[in-house]
C-alpha cells in the first residue's frame, strides 16, 4: 500500500488527538498563516455551493466497498475471514445495484434527471460508477484466483476446477448430478412458444448453445438453465473422493460437465453461467394506500422481477450470447460484468466459518456483562440507581434482552413499548414482547415494515405480536421510523416510574456481535418522560411536545445540530477553542456540511469519523482545512454514532440512531440523547479518541476523493481502536448464564 502524500496528514492528525482538545484548537485558528500563503500566492476560496466541494454519494459509497474489498488483501486478517470480507464485497455490489444504481437509472429514463450538491447528472455519475466498478471487480476475481484460493489450497481447502477433476471426481460428480441434480432441474428451450422466462433477481442461471433437432423438429439452438435455489452452489466431495481436507467443486462446473444429460439426442456446443441483477426497491405510495401491510406484500413479490440493472457473465461466454442476453434484458454494453469465476459469489459464504478450520478465522471471545448487572438480580433495581452504558459487540446485548424478559414476567410492570426496525426472524427480544403481552402486560410495538431487505421479517414478527394480543403499529406515513428506543412502565411505591432503553443500533442480537452500538439502559425521569412523549406522537395523533433531553428527528434534531454547529463557529471567531467530533456512518446532508466548512474557515477544528459516504471534501484550503475525515474498516462493522461539541469546556456528548443524511435528519424518526455525568462522558470521549488515534485499521479521505490508509511510521506503536476495546472490554473472558 502506497503511503505517498501521508507523512503529512499523520503530522497533523497525531498530534491533535493525543493532546488535550483545548490546546491544539488555537493553533488551528492561528491568523499568522493565511500571511505566509498570501505572500506566495493567493488562495482562491470557492463558494460553499460550488459543486467542487462536494463528493457525488454514490461514487463515495463505491469508494467505501473497495476498502471493504482492500481488507481481503491484508494478511493481519485471517485466511477465511479476508475471503469474507471479499464476498462482503460482492453482497455490498448487489445491494448497490439493485438500489442505488437502479434509482439513478430510474431518473433518467423518468426524464427527471436531479444533480445533487456535487453537480453531476445520473447519466454522468452511472458512466463514472460503471468504469470504476469494472475495474474493481476484474480486481476482486483476481485476488480470488491468485491470492485468497492458493492460500486456502495450503491448508487444505481446495475448490477443484472442472480440468483437474481425476477419473474418481467425474465418476461422483456424475452420480450427484444424476441424483440430486437432473431431477429438480428445468432445462428450457427458447423458440416462438417458449419465450425467453422470467429470471428471479440475482438467480444462477445457464444459456445454453445447442447443435441438432429436438423430437418436436426445434432446433432454435438456444436453452436456459435456471439453477434452482435450494441447490447448495458448492458441493463438498467426501474424503473417499477427494481425498483429505475440505475439497468442493461449483455446482456450475457440475451443470457444465453434464449439461448434454439435460438435451438428450442434442449437442451442447457451450454452456456458459450468467446472472441478473433486477431493480430491488419497493415503490409503494405511502400516501395512497389503506393498508401498508397489504401493499408490501404485493410489492415483495415484484421486487424478485424489477427491472433488469446489472448482467454477470463467464468470461469464456462467447460474444454473440452475451449480446443476445443484453438485448434480452435491455441492456447496454457498460452494464454488462464478464467475471473469470462463479457469477455468484456470495453462495461462499457457507465455507466462511468451517468447523475443521477455527485458526483461519477470527478467536471467538465473550462479549463482557458489566460487574453492576453480573451480581444482580434485578436489573431494574440497578438501572434505577443508576444509568448503564453498553457499547457492543465488546460488552453484551444480553442485559437489553434480560431487561425486557424481566419486565415480561415482573408483575409490577404495566406496560412495554418499543420500535422495532430490524430485530431478526428469530429474535429473543420479540420472544419477550410476546411473553410479556400473553401475561396480560400493556404491549405496543412500532414495527416499520419498510426496513429494506427486512419486510418479509417485520410483517411475520407484526402477526406474531398481533397474535398474542400486542398492539401492532406500522410507524407514521411519510417518515421511516428508524429510532431505538424502548420503554418500560413499571409501578414501584404506588407510583409509576419510566426505565428506558436507548441506542444506536437495532434490537438485533446477531448483529449485536458483529456492529459496533451504544446501548443506555436509564430510569432517568426526564429523559423517560421525552421517550414516552414521542411514542404518544407515533401512535397517537397530536401536535409536536416539547422535550427537555431528547432530540428527535424530522423536527429538533437538525436544527439542534446547526445551532451547536453555529455555536462552535462563533468560538472560534472570537479566537476561543472550538472542537467538534462526530462519527456515524455516513454524511451527505449538504445543509450540514455547509456548516461544518463554515466552521472550518472560522477555526474549528473537526474530526469526523465517517464509515461509509462522506460528501464533504477535507482539506480544501480556505475552506475545509481544519477538517480531517476518517474511515475505520475492521472486524466489527462500525455502527456507533458519536456527536461531540467542546462547547467553551462544559462538554456535550450525544449518542444517536441518525447518521448526517437528509434522509435520516428530515425523513425518519430519529433519536438522539444526551451522554451525562462525568464518568460517562470521559469514557465516551476516550473510546471516540481511539478511533482518532487508529493507525492501522484507518483510512484517510483526501481532498480528491480518494482514501489512503495509515500505518504506523518510524517508531509509532501500531493502534488499534477496535483491538483496544476488545482487549479492554471484554477481557477477562465471563461465560454469563
Amino acid at each position: 500500500m502506497s503511503n505517498e502524500g501521508l507523512s503529512e496528514n499523520e503530522q497533523l492528525d497525531v498530534p491533535a488527538v493525543s493532546l488535550p482538545v483545548i490546546d491544539e484548537a488555537p493553533v488551528e485558528t492561528v491568523v499568522e498563516t493565511p500571511v505566509v500563503e498570501t505572500a506566495a500566492a493567493p488562495v482562491v476560496v470557492p463558494s460553499l455551493d460550488d459543486s467542487s466541494l462536494y463528493i457525488h454519494r454514490e461514487l463515495s459509497q463505491l469508494q467505501f466497498n473497495i476498502r471493504v474489498l482492500e481488507q481481503a488483501l491484508d494478511e493481519s486478517y485471517p485466511l477465511l475471514e479476508r475471503l469474507k470480507f471479499l464476498l462482503i464485497f460482492s453482497s455490498n455490489l448487489d445491494e448497490f445495484f439493485e438500489i442505488r444504481v437502479a434509482g439513478l437509472k430510474k431518473q433518467i429514463n423518468f426524464a427527471r434527471e436531479q444533480a445533487g450538491a456535487d453537480g453531476l447528472q445520473p447519466h454522468q455519475a452511472l458512466s463514472r460508477i460503471a468504469d470504476l466498478v469494472h475495474e474493481q471487480v476484474g480486481r476482486q476475481y483476481a485476488i480470488l484466483n491468485d491470492v485468497l484460493f492458493p492460500a486456502l489450497a495450503k491448508h487444505g481447502i481446495n475448490f477443484i476446477r472442472r480440468r483437474y477433476w481425476t477419473t474418481k471426481h467425474k465418476a461422483w460428480v456424475r452420480r450427484y448430478f444424476r441424483d440430486e441434480i437432473a431431477p429438480i432441474i428445468t432445462p428450457i428451450g427458447l423458440d416462438p412458444t417458449h419465450p425467453f422466462p422470467l429470471l428471479v433477481n440475482k438467480s444462477l442461471n445457464f444459456i445454453v448453445e445447442l447443435e441438432g433437432v429436438d423430437a418436436f423438429g426445434r432446433d432454435s439452438g438456444l436453452a436456459v438453465i435456471p439453477a434452482p435455489r435450494l441447490l447448495p452452489r458448492i458441493i463438498k466431495v467426501p474424503e473417499e473422493v477427494g481425498g483429505p481436507g475440505a475439497n468442493y467443486v461449483f455446482l456450475s462446473s457440475m451443470i457444465h460437465a453434464h449439461a448434454d444429460d439435460l438435451f438428450p439426442g442434442m449437442k451442447v456446443k457451450g454452456c456458459y453461467q450468467f446472472r441478473l441483477t433486477r431493480n430491488a426497491d419497493l415503490s409503494v405510495d405511502t400516501e395512497d394506500v389503506e393498508d401498508l401491510a397489504r401493499a408490501l406484500r404485493g410489492e415483495l413479490f415484484s421486487r424478485r422481477y424489477g427491472d433488469a440493472v446489472r448482467l454477470e457473465v463467464v468470461d469464456s461466454c462467447p460474444k454473440h450470447l452475451t449480446d443476445q442476453l443484453l438485448k434480452q434484458f435491455g441492456l447496454s454494453e457498460h452494464e454488462l460484468y464478464q467475471v473469470n469465476g462463479p457469477v455468484n459469489l456470495t453462495r461462499l459464504f457457507s465455507i466462511t466459518g468451517l468447523d475443521s478450520h477455527p485458526e483461519l478465522q477470527h478467536a471467538p471471545f465473550t462479549p463482557v456483562i458489566p460487574k453492576l448487572l453480573q451480581n444482580s438480580e434485578n436489573i431494574f433495581s440497578v438501572v434505577s440507581k443508576q444509568d448503564i452504558l453498553l457499547l457492543h459487540p465488546f460488552e453484551s446485548f444480553t442485559p437489553v434482552v434480560d431487561l425486557l424478559r424481566q419486565a415480561a414476567k415482573d408483575p409490577h410492570v404495566l406496560a412495554i413499548k418499543q420500535t422495532l426496525y430490524r430485530s431478526g426472524a428469530n429474535s429473543e427480544i420479540v420472544d419477550a414482547l410476546v411473553e410479556a403481552a400473553r401475561n396480560g402486560k400493556e404491549v405496543t410495538a412500532v414495527i416499520e415494515l419498510r426496513a429494506r431487505f427486512d419486510e418479509e421479517s417485520n410483517l411475520a414478527l407484526a402477526s406474531r405480536l398481533q397474535a398474542a394480543g400486542a398492539v401492532v403499529i406500522y410507524g407514521v406515513v411519510g417518515f421511516k421510523t428508524h429510532s431505538k428506543m424502548m420503554l418500560i412502565l413499571r409501578r414501584e411505591n404506588g407510583e409509576i416510574r419510566r426505565y428506558a432503553h436507548l441506542g444506536t443500533g437495532n434490537y438485533h442480537a446477531g448483529n449485536a456481535r458483529l456492529y459496533t452500538d451504544y446501548s443506555l439502559l436509564t430510569a432517568d425521569v426526564a429523559l423517560g418522560e421525552d421517550v414516552s412523549k414521542l411514542f404518544s406522537q407515533l401512535i397517537g395523533m397530536g401536535k409536536t411536545l416539547r422535550m427537555k433531553k431528547l432530540l428527535h428527528a424530522p423536527f429538533t434534531l437538525k436544527k439542534t445540530l446547526l445551532d451547536l454547529i453555529a455555536k462552535e463557529t462563533a468560538a472560534a471567531a472570537e479566537g476561543k477553542p472550538a472542537h467538534i467530533i462526530a462519527k456515524f456512518n455516513s454524511l451527505t446532508d449538504a445543509k450540514i456540511i455547509r456548516a461544518l466548512y463554515k466552521a472550518s474557515q472560522t477555526g474549528v477544528k473537526i474530526d469526523l469519523v465517517v464509515r461509509g459516504m462522506c460528501c464533504l471534501r477535507p482539506g480544501i484550503p480556505g475552506v475545509s482545512h481544519n477538517i480531517q475525515v476518517r474511515s475505520i474498516i475492521g472486524r466489527f462493522l462500525e455502527h456507533t454514532r458519536v456527536y461531540y461539541f467542546l462547547n467553551g469546556g462544559d462538554e456535550l456528548i450525544y449518542l444517536s440512531s441518525a447518521d448526517w443524511m437528509e434522509r435520516n435528519l428530515d425523513k425518519r424518526v430519529e433519536t438522539c440523547f444526551p451522554v451525562e455525568g462525568k464518568k460517562l462522558i470521559t469514557r465516551v470521549k476516550k473510546e471516540l479518541e481511539a478511533y482518532l488515534t487508529d493507525n492501522t485499521h484507518a483510512w484517510v479521505l483526501q481532498p480528491d476523493g480518494r482514501y489512503v490508509r495509515l500505518s504506523p511510521t518510524g517508531n509509532q506503536n501500531s493502534r488499534s481502536a477496535q483491538a483496544s476495546l476488545l482487549e479492554k472490554l471484554s477481557a477477562p473472558v465471563i461465560t454469563a448464564r
